[in-house]
């Protein structure tokens, strides 16, 4: 080998070894100052109260303040709009859901996409939907409820708690898979939707566990199915939609991501602080009271759970002809 040659392979050794070392110094100074976490909802529900409890744990962990802003509106496009505008420097981040994945076919020319404009940093929660109706209807299992509404197509009302929601698009799911004719009837929130559902107002719904699970045990709801693969802890005497309709599965999630060219340094140190917090005793009891439990991912797996569910509701929803609606921004 000749001395240039031996020089040069050299230099770049050492560049390497700079980089390296730049790499580890950079991760050790993050966060340098407060980190934004946004979140598309208002204060208060399931994505907030998550986004809440891992940014106390990363403030505690890394010795800067991770403040929660809600920006909700649109459907959470606005939030979402906002952090892909934002520096790639770590210090904005986004809750991520699967309000997010719908979002992608649901609305029109959105000035975003979520899987090219965002890196993935980490899961957080996960959860299943209940299948629930009013007392008034006389079935009893999924079976049951199947047959009542074949003899009455059009005249069942079902309930979601918004156009273009996971609850709305689980309810086109079923309404597909089981053969069956319901008037769609959207609210604004989950809130509103169970109010009229109680009341006899409308008769059946998905809603999301945690919501609805103290008016099941009081008996003002009934409980047919949950929607995930495995039965619930919460209801283990309920079973799944998936013993009656083969390979219906609907989660509800919750992570977090950031823009899109985000250090991998920066990534990576995030990533593993979140799974230590999904490890911690506190935070899985408090993730289990909020109806599932922690949805532990690497930054490459949750990546790909946010491309397979964005896949997925397209296929339903262009299906199912749900009617899509312009981007908020435009």
């Amino acid at each position: 080998m000749d001395l240039p040659r031996r020089r040069f392979l050299g230099l770049a050794a050492n560049a390497a070894a700079f980089s390296v070392a730049s790499g580890n110094a950079w991760a050790q100074a993050y966060p340098a100052r407060p980190v934004r976490i946004v979140v598309g909802f208002a204060p208060g529900g399931t994505t907030d109260i998550a986004a809440r409890l891992i940014g106390q744990w990363l403030s505690q962990r890394l010795g800067q303040q991770f403040v929660i802003e809600n920006r909700p509106g649109a459907g959470t496009n606005i939030a979402t709009e906002a952090v892909a505008r934002a520096s790639a420097d770590g210090y904005t981040l986004l809750t991520i859901g699967s309000t997010n994945t719908i979002n992608a076919t649901f609305h029109e020319k959105l000035s975003f996409n979520l899987n090219r404009d965002f890196a993935m940093v980490a899961g957080l929660h996960h959860s299943p939907l209940v299948l629930e109706v009013h007392p008034a209807i006389p079935a009893k299992t999924v079976p049951e409820f199947i047959a009542y509404a074949r003899a009455n197509p059009g005249k069942i009302s079902l309930a979601s708690f918004g156009a273009g929601s996971i609850s709305h698009v689980a309810g086109e799911m079923f309404k597909m898979m089981a053969g069956v004719n319901m008037v769609h009837v959207p609210y604004n929130g989950s809130a509103p939707m169970l109010t009229d559902l109680l009341s006899g107002q409308v008769q059946v719904a998905f809603d999301n566990l945690p919501a609805s699970l103290a008016h099941i045990r009081a008996g003002k709801l009934r409980a047919l199915a949950i929607t995930t693969a495995m039965r619930s802890e919460a209801l283990p005497d309920v079973p799944t939609l998936a013993d009656f309709l083969p390979d219906y599965e609907v989660s509800a999630f919750i992570g977090v991501g950031a823009p899109k060219s985000t250090p991998d340094y920066i990534i990576d140190k995030l990533n593993k602080e979140i799974n230590a917090a999904l490890a911690d005793p506190t935070v899985k009891a408090r993730f289990a009271e909020l109806g599932g439990g922690p949805l532990v991912l690497s930054p490459a797996d949750f990546s790909k759970l946010v491309a397979d569910e964005t896949e997925k509701w397209a296929k339903v929803i262009l299906a199912a002809k749900i009617k899509t609606v312009p981007s908020p921004s435009k």
